[in-house]
């Protein structure tokens, strides 16, 4: 039923000032709206929502990714801009935080302000 229809993306922030300039500024989200409760981005024609919200706990899990055609590029360009990439003991990264799936995919992990885990693929 839902398979035709568009997909929300929701990620919590704390601080939502921070939020934007790390959505807008770093990611370089285009920021469509904003209001009381979220700053609404759009990636791909994609809605994303960074809602406001109390004190929570991030995930330990990523939360929302970008399939990218180059994770290299992109991992250098999103570290030029002063993002940090994940490294997870046990799993054979790169020199840049770049992991190789079996299957092929490459992923690379970063967070945002209030540690909400993300990530930019490449998939064979």
């Amino acid at each position: 039923m839902l398979g035709t229809n568009s997909v929300i993306g929701f990620i919590p922030t704390k601080d939502f000032a921070q939020a934007r300039a790390f959505y807008e500024g770093v990611l370089s989200l285009h920021l469509t709206a904003t209001d009381d409760f979220a700053l609404v981005f759009e990636s791909g024609g994609t809605m994303i929502r960074v809602v406001k919200v109390g004190a929570f706990q991030s995930a330990p899990y990523t939360i929302l990714g970008w399939q990218v055609p180059d994770a290299s590029q992109a991992v250098s360009v999103l570290a030029a801009r002063g993002v940090a990439f994940e490294r997870y003991p046990g799993m054979a990264q790169d020199a840049h935080g770049i992991w190789t799936a079996p299957g092929g995919a490459r992923v690379a992990w970063f967070k945002d302000p209030d540690g909400n885990v993300l990530s930019v693929s490449q998939h064979p």
